[in-house]
C-alpha cells in the first residue's frame, strides 16, 4: 500500500482541508500519515484511520523574545527528526497545508528528495508556504493568488479548497430570491469565534430599515457567547425576529436557506459560499495576516458574487442603505448567487487527491 504524508498546522483552516484529503486518499486505498507538532496527539479522532506522527516546531511570530531565539533551533530539530521519520515511512508524496508545524516536515521532505506539494487555502500565499514554495513540485491553490504568487505558474493547480461533506452535498442548491411580500432570510456569522463588530452593527442597521421591510426579516446570527444577551435584547428592541446562538450545528443548511449572508471572509467561508452558491456581504477581518481576508473577499466581489465592505466603512447607516438597495432588486440577488456558484468547486478534495496521486506516480 502506498503512503502519503500530510503536514498541517494546528488551526482549523489548515486541518480541515488536510482532513478532507486524508479521507479521499484512504477511500482510494492509500495509507495516510499526518505529521504535525505536539498537538497532533489529539488529532486521532479527526483523522480516523491515519497514523499521527509528531515533530518539534515553533512559530516565531507567536513567541516572546526567548522563544523567538529558540525557534530556529526547534525548527532545525524538527527538520532533522522529520527527515528520519520520512525515511521510515517512505511516502510517495508529502503534502503541506501551511502553518508553522508543517515547515520542518516540508523542509525534510525536500531534503530527502520526496515529491512535494503545498495547498494554500487563501488568496494570499501564507508565510510558511512562501518560505518553501520555490522548492515544491506542485502548488494547489484555492483561488487565484492576489499576492506572493510563485513566478513559475506552471506548477500552480487550481484545485479549490475542500469543504465539509455536508457542504458539498448542497452544491448548486436552488436559489430563490425573496418575493415582494415574503420573508427575507439573513444569515450572519463571523467565523468560528464570531465577530463583535457584526453584533454591534447589525441590530442598529436593521432597526433603521423601513418598517415594512424590517417586519419581513428572519435573522439567524452566530455570535460570541458574551455578546448573545445584548444581541437578543437589541433585536427585540428593534422589532426584528432573530435566532441568536454561539453555534449552529446545521450551518450549511442555514446557509443554503439564506437569501443573503453577512460574514467575515475566511477561506472556508468563501469556499462554502461558492459551493452552495449564495450572495453575500463580506466584511474582512482587518487584522488577518497579510490582509488575506480582503484578498479572499475580492475573489467573490470581482466575480459579481458578493459586496465587500472594509471594516472601517462598515457602519449602521452604510449597511442599511446597501440592504435597501439590494433587497429592492431581487433579480440582482439571483445573479449574485449564480456568480458565486460558478466559482464553487465541490469536488476540491478529489481534485487535490488527483494532484497528489499524479506527483506521487499513482493512477487516480
Amino acid at each position: 500500500m502506498t503512503t502519503i504524508v500530510l503536514s498541517a498546522g494546528g488551526t482549523g483552516g489548515h486541518l480541515f482541508p488536510a482532513q478532507a484529503l486524508a479521507a479521499e486518499l484512504m477511500r482510494r486505498g492509500r495509507s495516510v500519515v499526518l505529521m504535525t507538532d505536539a498537538r497532533g496527539r489529539n488529532y486521532h479522532a479527526i483523522f480516523p484511520g491515519a497514523e499521527v506522527a509528531t515533530v518539534p516546531s515553533a512559530s516565531p511570530s507567536n513567541l516572546g523574545l526567548g522563544g523567538r531565539l529558540l525557534a530556529p533551533f526547534q525548527i532545525l530539530a524538527g527538520t532533522f527528526i522529520g527527515f528520519f521519520k520520512l525515511l521510515r515511512f517512505r511516502p510517495v508524496a508529502v503534502v503541506g497545508f501551511g502553518g508553522y508545524p508543517s515547515l520542518p516536515v516540508m523542509l525534510a521532505a525536500w531534503l530527502a528528495g520526496f515529491p512535494t506539494a503545498i495547498h494554500e487555502q487563501n488568496a494570499v500565499l501564507g508565510r510558511v508556504n512562501r518560505l518553501i514554495v520555490q522548492r515544491m513540485r506542485a502548488i494547489a491553490a484555492s483561488f487565484p493568488f492576489a499576492r506572493f504568487a510563485p513566478k513559475d505558474t506552471a506548477r500552480i493547480y487550481y484545485t479549490g479548497n475542500p469543504v465539509r461533506p455536508e457542504v458539498a452535498a448542497l452544491s448548486h442548491a436552488p436559489y430563490s430570491a425573496p418575493d415582494e411580500s415574503g420573508p427575507v432570510r439573513l444569515l450572519i456569522f463571523g467565523g468560528s469565534q464570531g465577530a463583535k463588530v457584526l453584533s454591534e452593527i447589525l441590530p442598529a442597521a436593521l432597526a433603521r430599515l423601513p418598517s415594512d421591510l424590517r417586519n419581513r426579516l428572519d435573522v439567524v446570527q452566530q455570535s460570541r457567547p458574551e455578546d448573545i444577551d445584548n444581541l437578543r435584547s437589541a433585536y427585540d428592541k428593534a422589532g426584528v425576529r432573530a435566532q441568536v446562538a454561539a453555534f449552529f450545528v446545521d450551518m450549511p443548511q442555514r446557509m443554503s436557506a439564506a437569501h443573503l449572508v453577512i460574514s467575515r471572509s475566511g477561506a472556508s467561508t468563501i469556499s462554502e459560499l461558492a459551493v452552495i452558491g449564495r450572495p453575500s456581504i463580506l466584511v474582512p477581518y482587518p487584522f488577518a495576516t497579510d490582509d488575506h481576508q480582503t484578498a479572499n473577499a475580492s475573489v467573490l466581489a470581482e466575480a459579481g458574487a458578493a459586496w465587500l465592505i472594509p471594516q472601517p466603512e462598515f457602519r449602521a447607516d452604510t449597511l442599511c442603505a446597501l440592504l435597501c438597495e439590494i433587497l429592492a432588486r431581487p433579480n440582482e440577488l439571483t445573479r449574485q448567487a449564480e456568480a458565486a456558484a460558478m466559482l464553487g468547486k465541490p469536488d476540491a478534495a478529489q481534485r487535490l487527491a488527483d494532484l497528489v496521486d499524479r506527483i506521487g506516480g499513482n493512477r487516480p
